[in-house]
């Protein structure tokens, strides 16, 4: 059964609006001036629901809201109003992301997989001084896309029904077991986590069993002590389901490899939502039955 674009929206309102109402506000803490008009619970909603649709801007995305669907959003604000609430809005998109994924059982999970992927934000070859990534941002190599590029490493786990659980943004030429160790602290002692030839460090992998998380990949072949062959099909098995969550972080009309953010903080709060609308996909699926990608509902 198909589900109406109007549908879908009263359905991610209701989800956004029942957490907010129940936590989400309380997180905020008291707030100086007049409540605004267009409310939290609606920015969140299109904020999360900007990714279901083949629009690679926040600007024609908003357009076509106003165009289609201003009932439902009466108050909606101006493109530049808009950029400004979803950069104030993005640590309780952040609390609202972590709710969806406990929904989704992520505290109880101890398999996780790791990878990483470029974050692209300004042509190679252009001139970054008057950029407000410059600093910030490094030219890095992708060694699996042979592709150098100037911008960030997007580095997270996922469980291995393909959850996101916990990511970083780094400098793209940072050392991928660099980059893992922020993110690694937060699992739990006991987690075995699934990954590829980057995250290859026999001292590196040794200090983190220490501490009760065990770092499975494949072996280089200068390595004295090797894996079984089947050991070798299990990961490659169990690493091919990461593909699948970075698809869906490039699919749609915004990818985190190209999120066309201006700023620093622009680009966070655009990783943020996109992330935060995959695990909405996962959870809309799960208790409602929807698939935003067929706009169907399953009987």
């Amino acid at each position: 059964m198909l589900i109406s674009i109007e549908d879908l929206f009263t359905v991610v309102y209701a989800i956004v609006d029942d957490w907010y109402q129940s936590t989400g506000k309380q997180r905020l803490g008291r707030t100086v001036g007049a409540k605004p008009e267009f409310s939290d619970s609606e920015m969140l909603t299109l904020m999360l629901s900007v990714d279901f649709f083949e629009f690679t801007s926040e600007r024609r995305f908003v357009a076509f809201v106003r165009a289609n669907y201003r009932h439902l959003f009466p108050k909606l604000l101006d493109q530049s109003q808009f950029n400004r609430r979803a950069r104030h809005l993005r640590g309780l998109l952040d609390e609202l992301r972590k709710h969806l994924a406990a929904e989704l059982g992520v505290t109880f999970e101890r398999h996780f997989l790791l990878d990483t992927t470029p974050v692209i934000v300004v042509g190679y070859r252009r001139d970054k001084r008057h950029s407000d990534f410059y600093g910030s941002a490094e030219y890095g190599y992708c060694a699996s896309r042979r592709m150098k590029y100037y911008g960030y490493k997007l580095v997270m786990l996922t469980t291995l029904e393909g959850t996101p659980y916990a990511f970083e943004l780094v400098p793209a030429n940072t050392d991928e077991r660099q980059a893992a160790d922020e993110i690694l602290d937060t699992l739990e002692p006991g987690s075995i986590v699934w990954s590829d030839k980057g995250f290859i460090g026999e001292d590196w992998q040794a200090e983190w069993a220490r501490q009760g998380v065990r770092i499975q990949t494949p072996k280089r072949q200068n390595q004295h002590k090797q894996n079984s062959p089947e050991f070798d099909r299990l990961l490659n098995a169990v690493r091919e389901r990461i593909e699948g969550v970075y698809d869906l972080l490039k699919e749609g009309g915004r990818s985190v490899e190209h999120t066309l953010a201006h700023t620093i903080e622009g680009l966070c709060s655009r990783i943020l939502a996109k992330i935060t609308s995959v695990i909405l996909r996962r959870f809309l699926r799960r208790f409602f039955g929807i698939d935003v990608l067929t706009y169907t509902v399953s009987a």
